[in-house]
């Protein structure tokens, strides 16, 4: 295939890429683009993670995008529904011509001479190529697809059975009858334990401290009645609205009242399992939405605990040994089976390294611009969904922006956009994501900063969001416009010392 010259470079086939190309197929109907995906096949995380019972840990009326209505029947949906709802809008939006397969960006360079970026890829074959871009847009996710976070354990050779993350599942794994443990609280875990416990022997979830977990119908009975009285799109906005609202509701009630709310939420694990449960496995040491709830549908987790096929246990890990574990209390757990599902790695751009003429980019120094774009980083946006939220209403909003911003640069007649921040007091950096996850302290250093203020700031707020990336003007004075062959910008000039300090940044 020879070299291309495209308008916009969509990296990522997943929810994200996906929507992108709807996006800019719809609103900037004239420009030519494409999608490059590292991996054989569509579908990001919904196809990367084949664990038993993969599935939506939100629901798919808000994680489903604004221009598709989510018409299957559960609501907290499985991999394979979420994946035929992919294809269906592939197929819709004739994008499958615009996806190129074993595409993975390895490297990026900025030109301020041309507008361009040039992208390497890495083919399958062993062999690389270029793509010559205007606009590059990331939508490759927020962790790394080559392998999940794998703590050392003292002892693990020892064992005697497999160790297996969640991210790299083996296909051929028959763990009926099997004794399993499952090291981990988060999303994952409490997906695994009641699905596995259907067959496994007996499943154990270890954990070093417990999760808020809270249970809710697979199926919306208010969005399935909503359907019968109203056509498919107005019922799918009136239930993804009541969701969102809901979401927002709970989550500043959190905020504003965590102790009252924390009570509330252990309440609510009481009346699940029953009085006599050691409470001690669902009391958090944060506050709610310090990290995310885990979301567990028709009381799954809750069934398999009362059912005596699954059990918690809340403990430090001494060491492994060949037949199990062994905990600081001195108790041993025994297992055929460990699974340890301890977390992600997060990355910026996937595992690419990015230069802006000549000189590289480390977006740990970088500035976040509306929760889109980066400080002094020209023509490229990066799709970074809700942490209190589904991940698709914000990606739904950032790709309107892009579609919306690459239209004010045509009427400008501009080849160049970047946010450049021009106060200092805008620049004191904090952590970009207000989450105490292991996952986000660990790459903290590597994440974008936040700034004080607005449009620095992330909102996490759907509604506030459409107000700043669908109405606010895109020329707002902080993005700044340039022709082809404007003066090269430094790559890193804004500097994490600068910023703490408060000090002037040179443009």
């Amino acid at each position: 295939m020879e070299n291309e010259n495209l308008d916009v470079l969509i990296v990522g086939a997943g929810i994200s890429g996906i929507g992108a190309a709807v996006h800019l197929s719809k609103r900037c109907p004239g420009k030519s683009f494409a999608i490059v995906e590292g991996r054989e096949r569509l579908g990001g995380t919904w196809d990367l993670f084949r664990y038993p019972g993969i599935r939506s840990d939100s629901d798919m009326y808000t994680l489903g995008y604004n221009f598709k209505p989510w018409t299957a029947r559960k609501a907290i949906a499985d991999a394979p529904t979420i994946l035929d709802y992919l294809h269906e809008t592939v197929a819709e939006y004739d994008l499958a011509k615009h996806i190129r397969f074993e595409q993975k960006v390895t490297h990026a360079s900025w030109s301020s001479a041309s507008a361009t970026w040039t992208v390497t890829l890495a083919l399958s074959d062993g062999t690389t190529r270029q793509i010559q871009c205007n606009f590059l847009f990331m939508c490759s996710g927020y962790y790394s697809y080559e392998s999940g976070y794998k703590p050392e354990f003292k002892g693990q050779d020892d064992f005697h059975g497999p160790v297996i993350h969640p991210q790299q599942w083996p296909e051929d794994l028959d763990y009926t009858d099997k004794k399993i443990i499952v090291i981990g609280s988060g999303a994952t875990a409490v997906t695994l334990v009641p699905s596995m416990a259907e067959t496994a022997g007996h499943v154990t979830m270890l954990q070093r401290s417990p999760t808020y977990i809270v249970s809710r119908p697979a199926v919306d009975k208010f969005a399935l009645a909503l359907r019968k009285i109203l056509p498919n799109k107005l019922a799918y906005g009136v239930t993804r609205w009541r969701n969102v609202l809901y979401q927002l509701f709970t989550f500043n009630l959190a905020r504003k009242q965590p102790a009252g709310f924390k009570k509330k939420l252990l309440e609510m694990v009481r009346d699940e399992i029953g009085d006599d449960v050691d409470m001690k496995h669902f009391t958090p040491s944060y506050n709610p939405w310090d990290q995310r709830l885990c979301l567990v549908p028709d009381s799954d987790l809750f069934a398999s605990l009362k059912t005596g096929k699954a059990s918690i246990v809340t403990d430090h890990i001494e060491r492994f040994v060949a037949d199990g574990i062994l905990l600081k209390s001195g108790e041993k757990l025994d297992a055929d089976i460990i699974v340890t599902a301890t977390g992600l790695n997060l990355v910026s751009g996937g595992h690419a390294s990015f230069e802006i003429d000549g000189e590289p980019v480390h977006f740990g120094s970088r500035f976040n611009y509306k929760g889109v774009m980066f400080s002094d980083v020209p023509n490229l946006a990066m799709t970074f969904g809700y942490t209190n939220a589904s991940w698709t209403l914000k990606a739904d909003l950032t790709s309107e922006y892009i579609c919306r911003l690459i239209n004010v640069m045509d009427r400008k007649n501009v080849q160049i956009a970047y946010p450049h921040p021009t106060d200092p007091d805008d620049l004191v950096a904090e952590t970009i994501v207000d989450f105490s996850s292991g996952y986000i302290e660990r790459a903290a250093a590597d994440l974008p900063k936040q700034g004080q203020k607005k449009p620095w700031r992330l909102n996490q707020n759907y509604a506030k969001d459409i107000v700043n990336l669908r109405h606010i003007t895109v020329d707002d004075g902080v993005m700044k416009f340039a022709k082809a062959g404007a003066p090269a910008l430094p790559a890193d000039n804004v500097s994490m010392d600068d910023a703490n300090n408060n000090e002037t940044v040179a443009a």
